[in-house]
């Protein structure tokens, strides 16, 4: 049962190793554990695409470097409508196994090379750190709070030590 990993790059303002990048999530999620099929979408856009991401979904002005879309699982309840009461007669009531749908990261190269030249970082080393963030909200990290902000830090150098190399 695969990991699939979609990535796509829809900006033309810095250079994307899509590859790189794919091999890079699939490192982590392997790390963190997840198994069976699995799918994730990495989307590189431009500034306007993320800021209005940004103004849609939380209410942020102007564009930011990685916003991260956890999909939502949702039971889907078996049986049939309208009252669920059973599957009805000569129809299997086992449900396929379905992929989980962990989201998309979604990230903003420009954005990135300007973090990267504010710290002096490498641009890829800032990319990896994005991809890694994103991915690490997907799955329930976050950093409101000190001591989640220090976890998610953490767990962010560790992966990037092991499966990052600039």
């Amino acid at each position: 049962m695969p990991i699939d990993i979609f990535a796509a790059d829809e900006q033309a303002s810095e250079p994307v190793d899509t590859d790189r990048w794919v091999r890079l999530a699939r490192s982590v999620l392997d790390a963190e554990g997840l198994k069976g099929d699995v799918e994730l979408s990495m989307l590189f856009v431009d500034e306007h695409a993320i800021a209005d991401l940004n103004q849609r979904f939380l209410g942020d002005e102007g564009p930011t470097d990685v916003l991260a879309f956890p999909m939502d699982e949702h039971l889907v309840e078996g049986g049939r409508s309208p009252d669920s009461g059973g599957t009805g007669p000569g129809v299997s009531s086992e449900q396929p196994e379905l992929p989980t749908m962990l989201g998309d990261v979604v990230l903003c190269p420009a954005v990135a090379r300007r973090n990267a030249n504010a710290t002096s970082r490498a641009y890829d080393d800032e990319i990896a750190l994005l991809v890694v963030h994103g991915i690490l909200h997907l799955l329930g990290m976050d950093h409101a709070e000190p001591d989640e902000a220090t976890a998610m830090q953490r767990r962010e150098r560790e992966l990037l030590g092991k499966y990052h190399s600039s």
